[in-house]
C-alpha cells in the first residue's frame, strides 16, 4: 500500500521528469521505436508504471533510465500483442537486443544533435504545418497542450482536438518516422523553425510556473545554433538566432530578486548583455544583405531597434511601426499588428491606438497581452474604470503569479 507522503513525493518526481526531460525521453524512444505514436503510448505506460511502482519502492537509482528501459519493455508487450505481429517480428527482435543493453539515454553531448534530427523527423510534409509543429512542440520539446495552444492563439480543446487528428492522421496514413536526410531540410525547414521559435517564446513568457523558463530559451538558441552550421546562408535562420540573442540579452534584467517582472521602460540598460546583442546585430545586418527578409528577420530588427535605444523614451517607435508594416505584409498575423498598434501608441498617441484596438478586439479575444494592452492604453488616457476592466480580464488570463501581480499593481495606481 502506499503511503501519501510517498505518493505526493512520486507524483512531484514524475512532474519535474515530464517538465524537464519528458521531451528528451520521448526523443529517445522514437529514435528506438521509429514509431511516434508507440513511442508515445509506451512513455505514457511506463510513467503509469513509475507512479506505483516508485510510491511502494522509493525513487530508483535514475528514474530517466528506470522510464527509458520500461517504456521499452512496454513497447515489446505491445508489439507482442498487435494484430500485426508477424510484420513487426524483425522491429521486435531489434528491440529486445536493445533492451538487454544498457538503457541509460544517451550522452548530454549527444542530446542536442538527436533532438534537432527528431524535431526534423517530426515535422514532416505530409502533415499540415500548425498540426506538425504542435505534435513536435508536445512530443519532443515538451510543453504542455495549455501551452501550445497560448503559443498558436487557440483554446486548449480547440489545440488538444487539433493534436488528435494529427495522431489519427500519422497512424491511418502510416507516415514513416525515419530520419530525415538534407534532401528533405528545405521542405521541413520552415516548420522547423517555427518548432525552436515557439519553444523559446514559452521560456521567454512561460505561461505556467516561472514566469521565465531560461532552460527552454537557452535549448532553442543551442538548437538553432546547430541548425545555421548545417545550414549556414540560410537568412530565416540567422534571422531567427538573431531574435532569440536579442532577446534574450535582457534576461537578467526582466525580473526583480523576488520573481515580479520588471517592465522595458524599468530595466537597467547598463545590465544587458552587450555581447549577445553585438552577436544579434552582427547576424541580422548578415542576414538581410542576403535580401530575402523574412518573418525571423523583421522580428530580430524590431529587437534591435529596442537594443540600441538610450532609453525607453528615445526608442524609434515610428521605425518599430513601420517594420510592423512590413511583418504584417509579409505574413498577417493579429499578433504583430497588436504590437504595431503598442508602437503606434507611443509614436501617434495611445487615442489613435485604442480606435485601432477594436479592429482586432474578436481575434484576440482571449489572449492575454491584448488585454493587457488595452489595459494600458485606456489606462494613459485616463479612462480608469474602462481600464480596471481590463485589467480585470487580463488577470483572469494570466497563466503566472508573476504576470497577476504586476497587472494587479498597475491596476492598484488607479484612481
Amino acid at each position: 500500500m502506499v503511503n501519501a507522503p510517498a505518493a505526493v513525493q512520486t507524483a512531484n518526481e514524475i512532474d519535474r521528469l515530464i517538465r524537464t526531460d519528458g521531451g528528451r525521453l520521448m526523443a529517445c524512444l522514437i529514435a528506438r521505436l521509429r514509431d511516434f505514436q508507440l513511442a508515445e503510448d509506451c512513455l505514457q505506460d511506463a510513467l503509469e508504471s513509475a507512479l506505483i511502482h516508485w510510491g511502494r519502492h522509493g525513487l530508483p537509482r535514475s528514474p530517466e533510465a528506470w522510464l527509458m528501459r520500461t517504456a521499452q519493455r512496454k513497447a515489446i508487450d505491445r508489439i507482442r500483442r498487435a494484430a500485426n505481429f508477424r510484420s513487426k517480428s524483425d522491429e521486435l527482435a531489434a528491440l529486445i537486443a536493445l533492451d538487454s543493453e544498457a538503457a541509460e539515454p544517451p550522452e548530454e553531448t549527444a542530446i542536442p544533435d538527436e533532438r534537432l534530427r527528431l524535431i526534423f523527423t517530426c515535422c514532416h510534409p505530409a502533415l499540415d504545418r500548425k498540426a506538425s509543429v504542435a505534435l513536435t512542440l508536445r512530443s519532443i520539446s515538451g510543453l504542455t497542450t495549455e501551452e501550445i495552444a497560448r503559443a498558436f492563439v487557440v483554446s486548449t480543446d480547440a489545440m488538444a482536438q487539433r493534436l488528435v487528428r494529427a495522431r489519427h492522421k500519422i497512424s491511418k496514413a502510416g507516415i514513416p518516422y525515419s530520419v530525415a536526410g538534407p534532401e528533405s531540410w528545405s521542405e521541413r525547414l520552415d516548420a522547423v523553425l517555427a518548432v525552436i521559435y515557439l519553444t523559446f517564446n514559452e521560456g521567454y513568457a512561460a505561461s505556467s510556473d516561472r514566469h521565465v523558463r531560461v532552460d527552454l530559451c537557452d535549448e532553442a538558441i543551442r538548437l538553432c545554433r546547430i541548425l545555421l552550421t548545417l545550414c549556414p546562408h540560410e537568412a530565416e535562420i540567422e534571422g531567427l538566432l538573431a531574435l532569440m540573442l536579442l532577446h534574450h540579452s535582457r534576461a537578467a534584467t526582466r525580473l526583480g530578486d523576488l520573481g515580479e517582472i520588471i517592465p522595458l521602460e524599468c530595466q537597467d540598460r547598463t545590465a544587458w548583455n552587450r555581447t549577445m546583442i553585438a552577436e544579434g546585430t552582427s547576424l541580422l545586418e548578415r542576414a538581410l544583405r542576403r535580401g530575402r527578409p523574412g518573418v525571423y528577420q523583421l522580428q530580430a530588427a524590431v529587437a534591435a531597434v529596442h537594443a540600441e535605444a538610450p532609453s525607453f523614451q528615445e526608442t524609434d517607435w515610428r521605425e518599430i511601426a513601420l517594420i510592423y508594416d512590413a511583418l504584417i505584409t509579409v505574413k498577417p498575423n493579429p499578433v504583430f499588428e497588436l504590437n504595431r498598434i503598442v508602437a503606434l501608441s507611443y509614436a501617434d498617441g495611445p487615442a489613435i491606438a485604442l480606435d485601432r484596438l477594436a479592429a482586432i478586439a474578436g481575434l484576440l479575444a482571449e489572449y492575454q497581452p491584448y488585454h493587457a494592452v488595452r489595459a494600458d492604453i485606456l489606462a494613459r488616457l485616463g479612462k480608469d474604470d474602462l481600464a480596471r476592466m481590463a485589467y480585470e480580464k487580463a488577470i483572469e488570463l494570466s497563466g503566472t503569479e508573476a504576470e497577476r501581480n504586476f497587472l494587479g499593481e498597475r491596476m492598484g495606481r488607479l484612481a
